[in-house]
């Protein structure tokens, strides 16, 4: 029938993973790749982010978030309209724990608000009077 394809060749499967060498012994796996962590927030790190956030959220000034874990630093971007840019940016940098500390605190245009070893005392600079 012409519906039907021409069966030519010898119908074997090759699987190339399992391919051996000319000695023949098997060839090693193909290395997994690699794990690449992320730095990210532990639980009491999210706990004083978050007790701050429901308060400012309780009063109305703040309104979304967004978590970002990268390889070398994380975020928690604060919102007043999901929209937007954000207000205020939590950064955790473990690179920076022996220099200047690994938490900073940065304005909707760019300015470090705050910058310590400490979360608690960082965000204390959001909780007091609004910063310009």
């Amino acid at each position: 029938m012409a519906d039907e394809p021409e069966q030519s060749g010898s119908g074997q499967l090759i699987d190339f993973a399992r391919s051996t060498s000319a000695s023949g012994s098997q060839a090693p796996a193909p290395k997994q790749p690699r794990f690449i962590a992320s730095v990210t927030f532990d639980r009491r790190e999210l706990t004083t982010i978050l007790n701050l956030y429901g308060r400012k959220v309780a009063e109305g000034e703040w309104r979304d978030y967004a978590l970002d874990f990268l390889r070398e630093r994380a975020l928690f971007s604060i919102y007043k309209r999901s929209s937007e840019r954000p207000l205020y940016v939590i950064e955790k940098n473990p690179k920076l724990r022996n220099k200047q500390g690994q938490y900073m605190v940065l304005s909707q245009d760019g300015r470090v608000l705050k910058r310590g070893h400490e979360l608690a005392t960082v965000i204390r600079v959001l909780e007091l009077a609004v910063v310009k």
